[in-house]
């Protein structure tokens, strides 16, 4: 993308810093693009730059795209083009950021927020629920109208707590008989349980609003949902709308995140945060070394699969996933040579499913080289070479820990 900071008419030029726009990244090129273009349309809203990067699966990943970033200017803003704050905003993107604050410490990287609740948000959705009123020939004035607000589902509380937020800022102020919260999978009230309910009352009809970005297979999912909806009761209308795309309306938000992260006015939901407070069901993620090596294992969970469109979220991961700091501490003490021990011996083994990977700081610094072995929460600290070969044979090979290494259990 241009390094150019002439945006357009009447937008404040900014010599030396410049905005990194996250996806999630896809197989499919048409969902990468989609982030190109709403980069490209932000660098001209802001007259800064502004290039994608990708958390998985597309090029180029968040270090690849700051390293890119760090000869040309002095301050990178990174901002989530996430809906929702779960794994990938709480873990995945300031792990990245964290990183690259390390390895360039001449340049200031701010991490922003996810896009959220905000009301062009609201607006939005309330267009994507207007064109299927008109396709359906129901007006919500005159008629009952249902929508049901249709979200991917997260294994994170906040993030399922913010779709029913939205679906009632949707339906406050508007003459809607009513605006359900529904999710295509992960949690519940799953979409088809939700129509099924729905269907109970007779509305006139049901619109469908999928609360997606792109247009891939969660979302043609659906959209089939409501098709299927709409020949299983002739008596109600429905159909299924569009998702956000590249709506002018996303500018006004990432242009406020934005604002907000460089000048440190970024609010995240920590009061209900599951790494953080502990609530019910929940537990067990309490910890930010937990959600940490969660974000470290994420990233190697993506394997190529022959159909994607099986299953678009699934991981393909190994059964185990090694990862050695190497930070300054752990780094003096060895951490390389163990780093590429643990590899060989992995190769060499018959035994395990495991993935060897580099970490950042564990934050053991002085006990080091640290070794943390996940899922299974068992860090080892101390570890030489030779050490490598019993963590393998050992632990890996027959999930026998290694006790008199064991710096901490999670």
């Amino acid at each position: 993308m241009s390094r150019s900071t002439t945006g357009a008419e009447g937008a404040t030029p900014f010599d030396d810093e410049a905005v990194l726009l996250v996806g999630h990244g896809s197989r499919r090129e048409k969902s990468n693009e989609q982030v190109r273009e709403l980069a490209a349309d932000l660098e001209e809203r802001l007259g800064v730059p502004v290039d994608a990067g990708f958390l998985e699966l597309a090029a180029p990943t968040i270090p690849d795209a700051i390293s890119g970033l760090a000869g040309t200017v002095s301050e990178v803003t990174v901002v989530p083009l996430s809906l929702f704050a779960a794994s990938h905003v709480k873990n995945d993107v300031p792990l990245a950021v964290q990183r690259a604050r390390t390895e360039h410490e001449e340049l200031t990287v701010n991490n922003g927020a996810h896009l959220g609740i905000h009301p062009a948000l609201v607006d939005l959705l309330d267009d994507r629920a207007a064109t299927v009123e008109a396709e359906l020939g129901v007006d919500r004035e005159d008629d009952d109208v249902v929508v049901v607000l249709c979200a991917r589902g997260s294994s994170d509380p906040d993030a399922n707590a913010d779709v029913h937020k939205l679906a009632r800022l949707l339906d406050e102020g508007r003459a809607f008989e009513r605006v359900e919260p529904s999710f295509i999978g992960v949690t519940e009230p799953l979409l088809d349980e939700t129509l099924h309910g729905v269907a109970k009352r007779r509305p006139d009809a049901v619109v469908v609003v999928p609360y997606m970005l792109g247009d891939g297979v969660l979302t043609q999912r659906i959209r089939d949902g409501a098709a299927e909806f709409d020949d299983e009761y002739p008596y109600v209308d429905a159909a299924g709308g569009d998702p956000l795309g590249t709506d002018s309306r996303l500018l006004d938000v990432l242009g406020d995140r934005w604002q907000e992260a460089r000048t440190g006015s970024v609010e995240m939901s920590c009061d209900t945060c599951k790494y953080k407070v502990e609530l019910d069901g929940y537990e067990e993620d309490v910890g930010g070394a937990r959600a940490m090596l969660r974000a470290l294992t994420h990233q190697e969970t993506h394997a190529d699969r022959e159909n994607v469109d099986d299953d678009p979220h699934v991981h393909d991961a190994p059964e185990k996933h090694v990862a050695v700091c190497t930070n300054q501490t752990c780094a003096a003490d060895g951490a390389p040579a163990v780093l590429e021990n643990l590899r060989q011996a992995v190769r060499d083994s018959e035994e395990c499913d495991a993935r060897v990977t580099r970490s950042s700081c564990l934050g053991r610094c002085g006990e080091g080289p640290m070794v943390a072995v996940y899922p299974d929460g068992v860090w080892y600290g101390g570890v030489d070479t030779e050490d490598s070969e019993r963590i393998v044979s050992s632990h890996l090979d027959r999930d026998r820990i290694v006790s008199e290494l064991v710096d901490q259990t999670l």
